[in-house]
């Protein structure tokens, strides 16, 4: 399956959801963060509603809107908007897929399910063909976080073979220190042309060195004090 969009690659900011001192979401400085990103620090790619967005902590609603406003904001500033989709339930995370379609974002990513965990890559793998299965035209990540999922499944061991599985798989968010793993990524898939972004912001440059071609970071988002003080 071929994509329009060129490859995610370069700094990917992990955006912070903004709240109200009342625990609201503050959609109104969503429009400055873009803003920010591409003008104070030259980032065009967002990753939303991950680990950073607090995204598993939103309801579902919330995620649509904070998806939703992302998308809008960022039309026409922005290359490319990820949506994390990842849940425990795989109907709300199936449905998180098809609404990223629908509201015009860029690519999907999900994290493996972490309370009735999966202990197979076949079982993993499964639940990710299905969520990539309700949004089959945009590219789909696998968000590999086992400090917080306790899934721990090597990255190496999913990769192999994956795109047989699930066609719209186009890369890796690989949030782990365990560098033997991601390099082994690297190294056997060299030809299959994946985005491996690196997500443990302390270790990037090792991770460059090893043939990373991204970061997803809250390193590029962490100065936002004149945002939350207009």
């Amino acid at each position: 399956m071929a994509f329009p969009k060129k490859k995610l690659q370069g700094l990917v900011a992990a955006t912070i959801t903004p709240m109200t001192e009342n625990g609201e979401i503050n959609f109104s400085v969503i429009g400055q963060y873009v803003d920010y990103l591409v003008k104070e620090q030259g980032v065009k790619n967002i990753f939303v509603n991950g680990t950073t967005g607090e995204g598993l902590s939103l309801s579902i609603s919330e995620r649509r809107q904070v998806a939703e406003e992302w998308v809008t904001k960022g039309k026409d500033k922005l290359d490319q908007v990820v949506i994390h989709v990842g849940a425990l339930s795989l109907k709300e995370s199936q449905e998180l897929a098809q609404h990223a379609a629908e509201i015009g974002a860029d690519g999907i990513a999900v994290i493996a399910p972490f309370f009735l965990k999966p202990w197979t890559k076949d079982i993993l793998i499964n639940f990710l063909k299905e969520v990539a299965a309700a949004a089959p035209a945009l590219p789909f990540y696998y968000y590999h976080i086992p400090a917080l999922t306790g899934v721990k499944i090597r990255a190496e061991e999913l990769l192999d073979g994956i795109q047989d599985k699930i066609p719209t798989f186009q890369g890796l968010k690989f949030s782990d220190t365990d560098l033997l793993d991601f390099g082994q990524c690297v190294d056997q898939n060299r030809q299959q042309q994946f985005a491996f972004l690196f997500g443990v912001d302390e270790q990037l440059l090792s991770a460059l060195v090893m043939g990373a071609t991204g970061a997803v970071g809250s390193f590029v988002s962490r100065d936002l004090s004149t945002l939350w003080s207009n």
